[in-house]
Parts: C-alpha cells; sequence; structure tokens
C-alpha cells in the first residue's frame, strides 16, 4: 500500500499524508516534475488531470482540470513557491479555476509541502497541506480530499513499476 498513514489536523488545519515508494527520491521527483507523468497520478483514478500548463520553478504557473466521469471538467491552479534540491521540498498554493484558469476566490487556496526522503532504499513522500481556516478545511473534506488524495497517491507505484518493466 502506498500511503502508509493520513492525520487531520483541526487546530493546525492541516491535512498530512505519508506514503512510501519502491524508487529513488529523484525518481519520484520526476512524478511532480514532468507534466505528462503528473497527470498520470494527479487526481483520483475517477477524476484523471490534465496539465495545460507546467512551470515547474519557483514562481511558476500550474493550469490543469480534472476530468469526471461523466465528462464534467473540474480546473484548477498551481504556484509554486519553493523548490529545494536535490529533490527533497517542493511547496505550492493550490486552489480551484474557472473555466479561464483563473482562481476561484471565494474557495481560497490550500497551501502544500512535500517533501522526499530515502528510507532503507525506499522514498518516503509526506505531504502536508495547510487550509486557511476551519470552514476551507470541512468544505475540502465534504468534497473529499481525503480519499481522492489517498486514490491519487495510490496510482503512484503503477507509474515507478513501469520503470522496472522497461
Amino acid at each position: 500500500m502506498t500511503v502508509i498513514s493520513s492525520h487531520k489536523d483541526t487546530e493546525a488545519l492541516t491535512l498530512t499524508f505519508v506514503a512510501g515508494f519502491d524508487g529513488s527520491p529523484e525518481r519520484v521527483w520526476q512524478l511532480w516534475e514532468d507534466p505528462r507523468q503528473l497527470e498520470r497520478w494527479w487526481g483520483p483514478p475517477t477524476w484523471p488531470a490534465t496539465f495545460e500548463r507546467h512551470d515547474f520553478v519557483p514562481g511558476g504557473r500550474s493550469n490543469y482540470y480534472m476530468t469526471g466521469p461523466d465528462g464534467e471538467k473540474g480546473p484548477g491552479w498551481w504556484v509554486t513557491t519553493l523548490i529545494q534540491p536535490p529533490p527533497r521540498r517542493l511547496e505550492f498554493e493550490d486552489g480551484f479555476a474557472d473555466e479561464n484558469g483563473d482562481p476561484v476566490p471565494e474557495m481560497g487556496s490550500v497551501r502544500a509541502v512535500v517533501t522526499l526522503e530515502e528510507t532503507e532504499g525506499r522514498t518516503r513522500m509526506t505531504t502536508v497541506s495547510t487550509f486557511a481556516n476551519l470552514e476551507q478545511m470541512q468544505q475540502m473534506s465534504d468534497m473529499g480530499m481525503e480519499e481522492g488524495m489517498r486514490g491519487a497517491m495510490g496510482q503512484i507505484d503503477t507509474l515507478l513499476a513501469e520503470d522496472d518493466s522497461a
């Protein structure tokens, strides 16, 4: 199982996932860096992502949409705020977008911090999402964020296994 643990902290307004992968931190980093690989796992299996823009540099913007089972689209955006090499830490703001790719202000944004560390020949990825307030945290929970992230991260093993079979 990819996801080792998840923890929701309503006082700190955080949702934390710890996942383990059979791949180097450099290889797991590529899954964030390359938009074609990122879209193969970002989003739950029933809501795959398409990245129209992915400027993976500090200050860079990413625009994507997820497509639901009935063809409906859920647009989103990122602004990358920190990339700390070697591939160990990524920080970005993530939010909902309108049909033009512009942020939807009333939904706010979520701050994400991703760290990668090598442990016993595997990579541990810790993802901490910090919410603006308890109302936003509850809204995201009601929309299925925790289950969605668990499902999304569960797709990473398949991508890493493809490397082993090549």
